[in-house]
């Protein structure tokens, strides 16, 4: 491993396999930027979600699977772990075990993180959970409604 997938990869695990930010913080550029499904975002909602993955899972823990560099980019196929005890994304407490998988794509210059693309499917850590189906009642219904009509 290059000197700077090391450094990637450990500040990486800290943050999100332990819950400490600060090697990660310390390892990011000010204009940072996390890209997702979702939009993106700075560090601080980075930080913010890490901190909200530890409270709602108790054992939460993050496993390397593997982890590749070319150039400026290091690649980090993650897995992540832990009991769900706490309420997450608006779902309460199962006690269920939930495991999902997910990559991240970390661009660098200058020894410093400049970007992160993730990918991970929000289906599984659902799935998981048990949970097969969150759709909006409010649209199910006025698909009902049409088939009445």
């Amino acid at each position: 491993m290059t000197n700077m997938l090391n450094r990637v990869t450990e500040a990486w695990t800290k943050a999100w396999g332990e819950g400490d930010t600060s090697a990660f913080e310390r390892l990011v550029a000010p204009d940072y930027e996390r890209q997702s499904k979702t939009g993106s975002e700075g560090l601080a909602q980075v930080v913010q979600q890490i901190e909200e993955s530890h409270r709602a899972f108790s054992d939460f823990h993050v496993t390397v699977l593997r982890a590749i560099e070319d150039d400026n980019l290091v690649a980090i196929h993650w897995e992540t772990a832990g009991k769900h005890t706490g309420e997450f994304m608006g779902v309460p407490p199962t006690g269920r075990t939930v495991t999902v998988q997910g990559a991240s794509f970390i661009s660098h210059r200058d020894g410093l993180i400049t970007s992160e693309a993730v990918v991970w499917d929000p289906r599984d850590m659902l799935s998981s959970m048990s949970i097969w189906h969150l759709g909006d009642q409010r649209s199910s219904r006025r698909k009902t409604e049409k088939i009445a009509d």
